[in-house]
């Protein structure tokens, strides 16, 4: 690896690089340390050594290093690793009775050899280390050193004592595995070294995309896409030395574009085409033919197509070259190479006159139609006409289906081949928009300039309005979709007219605006063929429009009429995203569960990365709503690295919201502010977006009892115009946080005045979990007022709403309210149980921010939570034990509150009382505490922790 590469491999391996400076520094404090460096072929274990070694080198200069390295030619040679280490070693340390090693008695490898040539390198040691020096020995590819060396070495390694002495041994594992059993060979030593008493093992497995993200760092130019680092891990199989070379040798640009086969690097294809070199004619035509039918093919094809006569001796011949290896797949034997960039450089090497005779041959051979055209396509080097408008019409066929990724894959080939230069521009157009359409956001990015040299048009405008909508960013989409709109004749263009609809069905969605999106999809059904893409995205969306407006009947219309439409699997999968969606607002949450998680794969027929992301968030929170929330944040996570892979932006927030919410209600602070940092949007982003950001703000602040904060986050969804949509009951419940977090700030009159219309809609609509959550507030409002039988009523309501719905989370936060509102109104003993009985649910959700709440109001109740059922699950701070009897209930739950950081606004606010009385309280218990100020008294509780703990 030249000296930039392994100066930006160190940025790869820091923890590893760190892990052996721990292990030099316990040397040389006199404490021998042995550390075996384990890494498969590529992945870095040399390069990892040379880099530690050599910065060693220009450090202190008492550090002695001994440096030697196995050879398969030299395996059989006696001490030759053993010669290697004693002669790196410096000459004014050698000592001058060191000779040669070799044997004074008996044959070579004989113990009385491996005694005499280990205490010769037992003395060297001694020598080095006498001189106050810190030995370093290193043997890299142990695995290819002779058993005599390796046994001379152990030797002295179990005879050396408390010496300054750090051993590396650099370990291929692919080819450990492949050498034969030690337990037919017990003598060689190896596996006593590997298994050195006290011995470390670092090992080095293939890079991650982020770190080859890392790695790209260190070069000139533009910076490495998620995406484009994973292709070039699964290309490599995440070897450092791969990688660092295609970096080298190929713009960033090349990963980010679709190809049939990804370049190799130049060194990787002397090195495969040295491999052929030496495979007989036969072997070597199987490798070859294997690589243009692809990374993986079955065997008899492959044979078939390379000619040959002898199938096993070719097989066998080309699996010991290291290249591909045989598998059995179910019915099939297959070939398969052991890194997709070996299959590119056999490729690469085999020339494009060979390349293309061999395709011509597989496409000869093939039954599928598809897999004809493929080959075809591949063999042809100039325009040709014919086969062009054969592509285009599998890729109409794919479109058809839905099946975008497909498309645009034959789009792009036939774009390729065509000679009309007109009709190349619409077909790279079509690949564009099918990129758009499948969310492969980065390869549609990195395609953009295509356009630029095109004639503009409604076309590529419509294309740049899809890419807007899924990159966030509402006002540019809106003005290139009103440009192509604009210059469209939809009675001559019903194609194009009907895709800018489409996108405009889109774009209405992310607006949340019910009506538009209706208005879209019945102009979209009214010049699309009946069963196209266009039409059936346009059924399946125009269901939630309907949804958004209230209209639920004419929704579930919609999706009955959907499902009785011809269906391909990637259609399917968004007509159950949608219904999946809406049966979640409509609080039929385990239908929802269903069809939202039959939404989520993209395997089938290329399903849409876009639609999957919509499913993965409503799917998340419709885990969150029945208490699955560990399979809530899977979800969260899985769909996150689909989102950053997919550039899709659009639905960035709404995945990260399930998330802040979780992890703020389990207390845990730091995860919840990363999920919502990660999930951020600008006020002037779609209110898709906008909404689940603002949400999460507020729910995490809300927990933290920070109502100052909620109404903060919400004011930008206050200031929308929320026509048909964001305010229609189950799709946002953004309604009883802001109402909620003015009563808790004082603002009575105002929460009242503001929830009004929203209880008339729930109650015209009939939603029962909308009218439940509206009802708590009520309740809040009502008790605050003093009316507390009509209180009573109000929460007791708002509960007979959630009977029979698998809403634990709604039905706790009533409960809290009820008895939090209750507890200020005097009924404490009503108070009590029902804060009990929120407590329950709030600890088998694993919501500790709310048991420790529900703990402190029943103590400000009066009650000790310790003497009430589940009192295991509150275990928030609480009041030092030899001082618990001196302090009220009501004034341990201030203290614990003004303990944990609160203000005494903040406490006030959490314990439904007057900052007077916290400010009395306080007074009181600084004087039984015999404390004198705030932080004071967190130093008393959190002493009291640690003693707890």
């Amino acid at each position: 690896m030249p000296n930039k590469d392994a100066a930006v491999f160190e940025r790869t391996r820091i923890v590893q690089a760190q892990q052996l400076l721990g292990l030099l520094r316990s040397a040389r404090s006199g404490t021998p340390a042995l550390t075996v460096i384990s890494a498969g072929p590529g992945m870095g274990g040399t390069e990892l050594i040379e880099s530690f070694l050599q910065g060693i080198s220009v450090g202190r200069q008492d550090t002695i290093v001994l440096h030697a390295a196995g050879a398969g030619s030299e395996k059989d040679i006696a001490f030759g690793v053993l010669h290697q280490l004693l002669a790196s070693s410096p000459a004014e340390v050698r000592h001058p009775a060191q000779g040669s090693p070799g044997g004074s008695s008996g044959g070579a490898g004989s113990p009385g050899d491996i005694v005499g040539n280990g205490e010769i390198l037992l003395k060297l040691i001694q020598e080095v280390t006498d001189q106050g020096n810190t030995l370093i020995l290193c043997v890299d590819s142990i695995q290819l050193a002779d058993p005599e060396s390796l046994r001379s070495l152990l030797y002295a390694l179990r005879r050396m004592g408390q010496v300054p002495v750090l051993t590396i041994l650099g370990l291929n594992t692919e080819i450990a595995a492949q050498s034969p059993s030690t337990a037919q060979s017990p003598s060689t030593g190896l596996d006593d070294l590997l298994a050195f008493p006290d011995a470390t093992t670092i090992e080095l497995g293939p890079l991650t995309p982020s770190e080859v993200q890392e790695l790209r760092r260190g070069y000139s130019g533009p910076e490495l896409t998620l995406p484009a680092a994973r292709a070039l891990v699964e290309h490599t199989g995440g070897s450092p030395r791969l990688i660092g070379a295609l970096l080298n040798e190929f713009p960033v640009s090349v990963w980010s574009t679709r190809q049939e086969t990804w370049p190799a690097p130049s060194e990787c294809v002397a090195h495969t085409a040295a491999a052929l070199t030496r495979l007989p004619a036969e072997g070597a035509a199987l490798v070859q033919a294997a690589a243009v039918l692809g990374v993986r093919s079955q065997l008899a094809v492959a044979t078939q197509l390379a000619g040959i006569s002898d199938a096993v001796a070719a097989v066998e011949s080309a699996s010991c070259s290291g290249l591909l290896f045989v598998s059995a797949t179910g019915a099939e034997t297959r070939l398969e190479f052991t890194r997709p960039v070996f299959r590119a450089a056999v490729y690469q090497h085999l020339g494009p006159a060979r390349r293309a005779a061999l395709h011509a041959a597989a496409a000869a051979i093939m039954t599928a139609p598809g897999q004809r055209l493929k080959h075809r396509a591949a063999a042809a080097l100039l325009p040709d006409a014919g086969l062009a408008a054969e592509l285009e019409a599998a890729a109409e066929g794919f479109a058809s289906s839905g099946a975008w990724s497909s498309a645009a894959q034959a789009y792009t080939q036939s774009a390729r081949l065509n000679p009309e230069p007109s009709v190349r521009e619409t077909l790279l157009v079509k690949a564009l928009d099918a990129m758009v359409g499948a969310g492969e956001l980065p390869l549609a990015l990195a395609s953009l300039d295509a356009l630029d040299s095109f004639a503009p048009g409604p076309r590529s405008d419509a294309v740049r309005g899809h890419l807007a909508i899924l990159r966030g960013r509402p006002a540019q989409a809106d003005a290139f979709l009103q440009k192509a709109w604009n210059g469209v004749d939809p009675a001559t263009d019903p194609g194009t007219a009907s895709a800018i609809c489409q996108r405009q069905v889109l774009h209405a969605l992310a607006r949340f605006n019910g009506r538009d999106l209706v208005m879209w999809a019945e102009r979209v059904k009214g010049l699309a063929p009946p069963g196209s893409p266009a039409a059936v995205e346009a059924q399946a969306i125009e269901g939630l429009g309907l949804g958004f407006s209230g209209r639920y009947a004419e929704s579930e219309r919609s999706y009955r009429h959907a499902d009785k439409m011809p269906q391909h699997e990637a259609q399917h999968q968004r007509i159950e995203m949608g219904k999946g969606w809406l049966h979640l607002a409509m609080d039929r949450v385990d239908e929802a569960r269903s069809e939202l998680a039959g939404a989520v794969p993209t395997e089938f027929a290329h399903g849409s990365q876009r639609i999957s992301l919509w499913a993965q968030g409503w799917l998340a929170r419709a885990d969150f709503a029945i208490g699955a929330w560990d399979d809530a944040l899977r979800t969260v996570d899985a769909a996150a690295l689909m989102q950053e892979e997919s550039g899709i932006e659009l639905l960035r927030p709404l995945i990260h919201w399930t998330g802040a919410q979780i992890q703020a209600l389990r207390g845990n602070w730091k995860a919840a502010a990363g999920y919502v940092e990660r999930g951020a949007a600008a006020t002037d982003s779609y209110p898709a977006m906008l909404l689940p950001y603002c949400l999460a703000m507020a729910q995490v602040a809300e927990a933290k009892v920070d109502y100052d904060g909620v109404i903060r986050a919400l004011l930008p969804v206050l200031r929308m115009q929320r026509g048909a949509g964001i305010d229609e009951p189950g799709f946002w419940p953004w309604q009883d946080h802001y109402a909620n977090a003015l009563v808790m700030t004082g603002r009575i009159d105002e929460a009242d005045a503001f929830l009004v219309p929203h209880e008339e809609l729930a109650m015209q609509r009939g939603h029962r979990s909308t009218r439940a959550r509206l009802a708590y507030v009520r309740g809040r409002i009502l008790a605050a007022r003093g009316d507390v039988g009509a209180a009573r009523s109000t929460f007791l309501e708002g509960l007979a709403q959630l009977d029979g719905l698998p809403l634990p989370y709604a039905r706790a936060r009533v409960k809290f309210a009820y008895g939090q509102s209750f507890r200020r109104a005097g009924k404490r003993r009503e108070a009590a149980a029902v804060l009990a009985e929120a407590r329950d649910l709030f600890a088998g959700l694993g919501a500790k921010a709310y048991v420790d709440r529900c703990s402190r109001e029943m103590r400000a109740a009066g009650v000790s939570p310790d003497d009430a059922p589940g009192s295991a699950a509150g275990r928030e701070a609480s009041a030092p034990t030899g001082m618990q009897s001196e302090l009220t209930e009501q004034e341990k739950a201030v203290a614990a509150l003004v303990a944990s950081g609160l203000s005494n606004k903040d406490a006030a606010a959490e314990l439904y009382v007057s900052v007077k009385t916290v400010q009395y309280h306080l007074t009181r218990i600084y004087a039984k505490l015999s404390v004198t100020s705030r932080s004071g008294l967190a130093a008393v509780y959190s002493g009291s922790r640690r003693g707890a703990e």
